[in-house]
């Protein structure tokens, strides 16, 4: 029935194969077989079971046939159930193999340049490194185990500098509030000096959108100079905001889903026309949607290439934006911070502020805030981690103003009141509201003044006619205009005026580190007296870094009290406080894993190498990984699973010793091996199919993969080097053992 049953699969899988996906198909066949044989075995095997003659049946003349035949019976059935394990490994292979093949066409983990052989060669290798790995440790096990519970103060030792090696690299690894998780876009925000005029505001804004467009990479430029008529917008003239979308790294559908495209002999892309692909290294822009002839001349092929629209020099999207920083440079513009759309519309809601870090300078006038922003401007430079070009205090006071001083003495003269001549001019030049218009639902004021061309200059203004009782006078006689300094934008927090210094941190340098460097070396220049901040006047810092302080304050909330709850469950699972804290060590070793690669990933010259020609890391993207609430969330979620292996193992050493009552050390080590031997094949299964399915998470590119590779690191060094738990809790079992031993035969 069984072979019946197993048939019916392997027709199912030829269907699926014709009809689905080959991979579906073969996997299905490859189980069918796998069942077939493991069926057969069994029946070959219960068949030579009942053929072999019972010893206490037949005569005494058949004594000696029946023991050679129960002998040639015994090796036939042994052979057979050899060469059924050995189909059966044989077809789990095959299936591992498929299934890796069809992982390295998804995952393509050394990149769409390599071929789908080649990828699924590296992904066979790692696979099979790590599923060896495992294999040997559960071959060896019994082995391995009895050499610790020798040398169980040494194993123990060599723990607890593991652990202490994590604790110092946790020290030493910064912290910031979030990575940056990619939209596909920039936000471009310098800004202009105060007094620069509407018509120059409008240039430098037109001529920062061609500067970069002509960028390759970049799609499309929106650019907006000043702000829409809401309180809501603070934003001056002088600050530009140009929203940038960057093309994709490869040509992709309306999904996100990469497209191949048809190449010849040669590897060139085989297009519509007879016109040549342009050469990506001379600097000419890869074609896309409306861009000449554009992928539309691409011929769409499944077999193809993907079609990468970077050039070569470009490989991440932190290229794209210095390219657009050197292309931004204009005169009496300002550089900017590295800034998202939607990141920096959070940013601003949150502190007012443009940039991820800044400082905010209150006072009691917005002269003395601008003129501790300058200083404060001129220091920051000199600061560790401080990225120079995007150091930038707020011009508060520049903002030339024309002011008409009315001269009291002469229209005292003439009759007038200063109300008077106030309301000639409000007429006359600012516009006066004369009567409301209604359009339906909506309200329009109707406002009355003088045509542009006798308000759009001074002198223009000092020949408005005023009315006096004694006829008309120019109003030049009655007003003198001067030109004054002024604030382009008054900001208040709190009650307080106040003013922003705006500045980015270096690649490499955690935001909390960069705001502590700042701290200090401020510090250090005001009890110099190098810097001095005058009376009513204090700055502090702002932005991401004050999430990231009201972030760790919540985790050390949280935290504890998630390992508590751990703790709690597991001594109502063992109903011991030992046990516990046997199979709780677990979460210190994988803590410790978990920062150890941590500090791996900011090392230069940690797995610095290459394999199948691929820098692994560069593969693995190996770079500093600060403290954020990604990378704790994914310690959390480590905490939960690193007590897996731990609670396996100890609840059959409990049951172990249950049954036997072990009366010397040589007994406890056995019951000990006995207990561990028999979960070790599915604690390993659990660990090996964590870091299996964590792998691609590590190498991944594409949107969020800046939040899940923080995420993924703990849990891969944490699962990485909880292995040792299943040596760790049987150690610490036999030790308890053995001192209780010692203890009841004294």
């Amino acid at each position: 029935l069984k072979i019946f049953g197993n048939g019916i699969l392997i027709l199912v899988g030829i269907a699926a194969w014709v009809f689905v996906a080959w991979w579906l198909g073969a996997v299905t066949i490859l189980s069918g077989v796998l069942g077939v044989v493991m069926g057969a075995s069994g029946a070959d095997a219960g068949a030579m079971k009942g053929r072999l003659p019972r010893r206490d049946e037949g005569a005494d003349s058949s004594a000696d046939r029946g023991d050679h035949f129960s002998i040639h019976s015994a090796d036939d059935s042994g052979r057979r159930a050899r060469l059924g394990r050995r189909a059966t490994a044989l077809v789990n292979i095959a299936i591992a193999l498929v299934l890796a093949w069809l992982l390295a066409g998804y995952w393509l983990p050394l990149g769409v340049n390599n071929s789908q052989a080649t990828n699924f060669l590296f992904v066979a290798v790692v696979s099979g490194s790590l599923l060896g790995f495992f294999w040997l440790v559960i071959h060896f096990y019994t082995n391995i185990l009895g050499f610790l519970l020798k040398v169980k103060l040494l194993f123990l030792l060599v723990i607890g500098l593991l652990v202490f090696a994590g604790f110092q690299s946790f020290r030493s690894i910064g912290e910031e509030f979030m990575p940056a998780l990619g939209e596909g876009a920039f936000l471009l925000m310098p800004t202009s000096m105060p007094h620069t005029g509407v018509e120059e505001n409008l240039r430098n804004l037109q001529t920062l959108d061609m500067a970069v467009t002509t960028i390759p990479e970049v799609e499309m430029v929106v650019g907006k100079a000043g702000r829409v008529n809401s309180p809501l917008d603070p934003a001056p003239l002088s600050m530009y905001e140009n929203m940038i979308l960057y093309k994709t790294e490869y040509l992709t559908d309306e999904n996100g889903h990469r497209l191949r495209f048809k190449v010849d002999d040669n590897g060139e892309f085989v297009r519509t026309s007879n016109v040549r692909q342009p050469s990506e290294t001379s600097g000419t822009s890869p074609l896309s949607y409306g861009e000449g002839l554009g992928e539309r001349t691409l011929i769409p092929d499944p077999k193809g290439q993907y079609f990468r629209q970077w050039r070569d020099h470009i490989k991440s999207a932190d290229d794209i934006w210095n390219e657009i920083i050197a292309a931004a440079q204009l005169p009496g513009v300002t550089s900017a911070p590295k800034l998202q759309p939607i990141e920096t519309r959070l940013v601003m809601l949150q502190t007012g502020m443009r940039a991820p870090m800044g400082i905010k300078v209150r006072g009691p006038d917005l002269a003395t805030i601008e003129a501790v922003g300058l200083e404060l401007e001129r220091e920051l430079k000199n600061i560790d981690g401080v990225k120079d070009a995007a150091v930038f205090a707020d011009r508060i006071v520049g903002k030339p103003y024309l002011l008409l001083e009315v001269k009291r003495e002469v229209i005292a003269r003439y009759g007038l009141s200063v109300a008077d001549v106030q309301q000639q001019i409000m007429a006359t030049v600012g516009g006066m509201k004369m009567t409301t218009t209604v359009e339906g639902r909506e309200r329009y004021d109707v406002r009355l003044r003088y045509p542009r061309e006798l308000r759009d200059d001074p002198e223009a203004i000092k020949n408005i006619l005023v009315p006096t009782l004694s006829g008309q006078i120019r109003l030049g006689e009655l007003i003198d205009i001067k030109y004054e300094q002024g604030p382009q934008s008054i900001k208040s927090e709190d009650g307080f005026l106040v003013g922003y210094v705006l500045f980015d941190r270096l690649d490499g340098f955690s935001e909390v580190d960069v705001v502590k460097n700042a701290t200090a070396y401020l510090d250090g220049l005001q009890e110099q007296g190098a810097l001095d901040i005058p009376a009513g006047v204090s700055y502090r810092f702002a932005g991401n870094y004050e999430q990231q302080v009201r972030a760790n304050d919540r985790l050390r909330l949280v935290v504890p009290i998630a390992l508590g709850l751990i703790f709690l469950i597991l001594y109502f699972q063992f109903r011991s406080i030992t046990t516990a804290l046997m199979v709780f060590s677990g979460v210190f070793v994988a803590f410790s894993g978990g920062f150890l690669l941590l500090g791996g990933y900011a090392d230069p010259d940690f797995m610095n190498f290459n394999f199948f020609g691929e820098n692994l890391r560069d593969l693995f993207q190996m770079r500093t990984i600060n403290l954020s609430v990604a990378v704790w969330v994914g310690f959390l979620a480590l905490f939960g699973i690193a007590t897996d292996d731990g609670v396996l193992v100890a609840t059959f050493l409990r049951d172990s010793f249950k049954r036997n009552t072990p009366d010397t050390v040589a007994e406890i080590r056995a019951a000990v091996i006995e207990g561990g031997l028999r979960r070790v094949r599915p604690a390993m299964m659990t660990t090996a199919t964590t870091i299996l399915a964590l792998l691609p998470v590590l190498t991944a590119t594409g949107r969020g993969a800046d939040i899940m590779l923080p995420m993924a690191i703990p849990s891969f060094g944490g699962m990485a080097l909880q292995v040792v738990t299943m040596f760790t809790v049987p150690v610490l079992w036999c030790m308890r053992e053995e001192i209780k031993l010692k203890i009841s035969k004294r």
